[in-house]
């Protein structure tokens, strides 16, 4: 491609972006963050669903809402966006084209959908055998599901998330919850990228590229972790426990006097160091609490004591206290203080970039530091069909699709 070298240890990388949504998006802005040349292919006029998942949109410098939804910006930072028509002869060339210059496609098509069209693996694999192809479900390439389509809140409750997430039964508020980012999606997006990235490593050595099926199910079954284990070493299904944590005590949130605050205790040290700061040493010596598998078996015990002992206290200076001592502790932010966090700002999470549109728009940036191929935040999310022109110049075709 012709466009200017960009920055980071992919910048030798071109991807090619059938996806759309979010899981695909996700994982292709992983790559664009790591220097590679994103293409984003969307359909004419009406572009990634995403683009219309609104509001809150974008405001330009007068106040006014642009057409760029929020959702849409949140995914798609340091892509060029090429409207195609993929149903159409020319803009099936089109993505030939592109894709015998590529490196990696990532695609969340139904399954079949692309091979009516001939641009599924085996097709572009013809004609180029080093390409990388990720496809990206709900449930995956095979199984008696996988013609089904499927958004994150289903995958949640299908897969057990939603099962062990809530508060539990016979308090206030009781009931499942969904976890309140897209979590299914977000590590869907994830898994891809070190998919691919995987792929890429492996084709440096035998030189082919490979096929990748990722379904959203298979992920937050993957994801289930410990309580999954907690099921299958027990034959106990784990139960909704609110925020307190199944294995570990005491983990929970606890009311202060002022506010509330998360408390993380992971191991005898440091309960014992939570017990002096509160005013109560002789719990750590006391045999039902003073190893972890006592205090989860008496939690019924401690939580009482230790939910009395917080409210004596106002959050802030607990948290200074629990702090100085080693005590994993922290307030629940909001969204705004998250990004007013001393820590968080000196990181340099929070970037705005150059747009057309708005003058500016806030961008949370990658969390990935590197020594020597340090990340550029350089390009914002594009506009439908922005890069149109260009990308076509550069396979050979000077009108635009």
């Amino acid at each position: 491609m012709a466009e200017t070298q960009r920055q980071g240890p992919l910048s030798h990388v071109r991807v090619l972006d059938l996806s759309r949504i979010m899981a695909g998006p996700w994982a292709t802005q992983i790559l664009a963050d790591l220097g590679a040349d994103v293409i984003k292919v969307e359909r004419p006029e009406a572009g990634d669903d995403t683009r219309a998942w609104g509001p809150p949109y974008l405001k330009d410098e007068a106040g006014n809402p642009t057409s760029e939804a929020g959702y849409y910006l949140s995914v798609n930072r340091g892509k060029r966006s090429i409207t195609v028509d993929i149903t159409s002869a020319k803009g099936q060339d089109i993505i030939r084209r592109l894709a015998a210059r590529s490196d990696i496609v990532v695609e969340n098509y139904k399954v079949g959908t692309l091979s009516r069209y001939g641009l599924d693996y085996a097709a572009l694999k013809a004609i180029n055998p080093r390409l990388i192809f990720a496809s990206v479900t709900g449930f995956g390439q095979s199984g008696p599901r996988r013609s089904a389509a499927a958004y994150d809140f289903a995958i949640q409750a299908m897969g057990g998330l939603m099962s062990v997430t809530g508060e539990r039964e016979g308090m206030p508020g009781a009931g499942p919850q969904k976890v309140g980012v897209p979590i299914v999606d977000i590590m869907t997006g994830m898994y891809t990228a070190v998919g691919v990235l995987a792929a890429l490593v492996r084709r440096n050595e035998t030189g082919k590229g490979d096929n990748i099926d990722l379904a959203m199910l298979d992920v937050q079954t993957g994801f289930l972790a410990n309580q999954a284990m907690n099921w299958l070493v027990s034959g106990r299904a784990p139960v909704r426990g609110g925020n307190r944590h199944p294995n570990i005590q005491p983990q929970d949130v606890f009311p202060c006097a002022d506010g509330f605050i998360v408390l993380a205790v992971g191991n005898d040290g440091q309960f014992a160091k939570l017990c002096e700061a509160l005013g109560e040493a002789q719990w750590a010596q006391d045999a039902r609490f003073a190893t972890n598998p006592a205090r989860v078996t008496n939690h019924g015990l401690l939580d009482p004591l230790l939910r009395a002992a917080f409210g004596r206290f106002n959050r802030d200076a607990l948290i200074a206290a629990l702090d100085a001592v080693g005590v994993p502790c922290a307030p629940i932010n909001t969204v705004p203080e998250v990004f007013d966090d001393p820590q968080v700002r000196h990181r340099g999470m929070l970037r705005n970039l150059p747009h057309p549109l708005a003058g500016k728009v806030p961008q949370v940036v990658s969390p990935l530091n590197f020594e020597n191929e340090p990340l550029s935040f350089d390009r914002p999310p594009p506009l439908l069909g922005e890069h149109t022109d260009e990308i076509l110049r550069d396979i050979g075709l000077a009108e635009q699709a």
